[in-house]
């Protein structure tokens, strides 16, 4: 009986922990259309996630951009055009939502 006692606080602790962590670890629907167009667009040559290694080594992770620029002021460059000194590097015009989007996803990631 003692052991089922001690399984029981288990579970309840983990549900606990489990609710008390999800609102903080849920992402927006922002963030989600951003991740995904940048797992659509990005993700070739750019690691989008906290912890992978950029595929092509030239390709700044995403998680590290805000230790470059203020990801607030990349909002611009991305409706008017974002291109880089680089050739491999396709110019993108996305739109004021997708913008948004993308912003929020990288600020999640810093």
């Amino acid at each position: 009986m003692r052991g089922y006692s001690s399984l029981g606080g288990i579970a309840a602790l983990t549900t606990t922990i489990s609710f008390l962590m999800t609102p903080a670890m849920a992402a927006s629907p922002s963030e989600m259309r951003g991740k995904r167009f940048a797992l659509t667009n990005c993700a070739r040559c750019h690691a989008i996630d906290r912890v992978s290694q950029s595929p092509l080594e030239a390709a700044p992770p995403f998680r590290d951009l805000h230790r470059r620029y203020p990801v607030d002021t990349l909002a611009e460059a991305m409706v008017e055009g974002l291109s880089t000194g680089h050739p491999s590097m396709p110019e993108f015009h996305l739109d004021p939502d997708q913008v948004n989007d993308l912003i929020s996803y990288l600020k999640s990631l810093e």
